[in-house]
């Protein structure tokens, strides 16, 4: 914990580049089926797979273009639903971009339950607030003004938003960041997206991804 675990905190330092993110086109039309999480933003949690996406696997979802899914996935929030869409993929962070209506989700048969969330702790990291999309694969994430317009895009169009940590927490360099207490990204950092800061708040696991409900009160730039 870096001197800080008393005080329950882990701070990152320096990781591996994950590689380049794409969609995954040649993956085809993925269809599974799961339950539906909102942490404010929409996650499936996988309880029919296939091939390619494994029971037990946990992934964002987004719309095409720079826009989300919370309208479409809100009333399924807790229900079974069948999902479809393009994969988009970076290392360990997957997202699905959804086909458009109830082509994309919709309620589906079955049971299943949203997983109970596992407490990590609170941590302090350090590194960058992006847009899930974006960086999972639709574009090549870059750097500076033009970066960040287009992250900030996607994140007011209600794309999950990501924070890429500088150093791997319980094994995932990524991580969806909402607000406290399941709030959506406060709008105070937005000022920040696309930015080398520190942060810290409270880790979860919410099925096989990790989410980070920061404390705005701790964002700062890193010097």
């Amino acid at each position: 914990m870096l001197g800080m675990a008393a005080a329950g905190f882990a701070l990152g330092v320096a990781q591996d580049d994950p590689g380049e993110g794409a969609f995954r086109f040649d993956y085809g039309r993925q269809t599974v089926t799961g339950v539906v999480e909102l942490t404010p933003y929409p996650l499936i949690h996988v309880t029919e797979g296939n091939d390619r996406i494994k029971a037990g696997e946990t992934f964002m979802m987004s719309a095409g273009g720079k826009s989300g899914v919370d309208g479409r996935a809100a009333p399924l929030a807790g229900q079974v639903a069948q999902v479809s869409g393009v994969m988009l993929e970076r290392g360990d962070l997957y997202m699905l971009q959804l086909r458009g209506g109830r082509n994309g989700i919709r309620a589906a048969e079955g049971s299943g339950a949203v997983p109970e969330p596992q407490d990590l702790g609170r941590w302090r990291l350090a590194g960058e607030i992006c847009d899930g999309k974006c960086l999972s694969g639709a574009m090549r994430p870059g750097r500076g003004l033009a970066h960040k317009a287009c992250a900030n895009l996607c994140l007011l169009g209600d794309v999950p938003p990501v924070f890429v940590s500088t150093q791997p927490v319980e094994g995932s360099e990524f991580l969806l960041i909402t607000g406290p207490d399941g709030t959506a990204l406060p709008e105070a950092a937005y000022d920040y997206v696309a930015q080398y800061v520190t942060v810290e708040g409270q880790v979860r696991r919410h099925g096989s991804l990790l989410v980070f409900a920061m404390d705005p009160d701790t964002l700062a730039l890193a010097p």
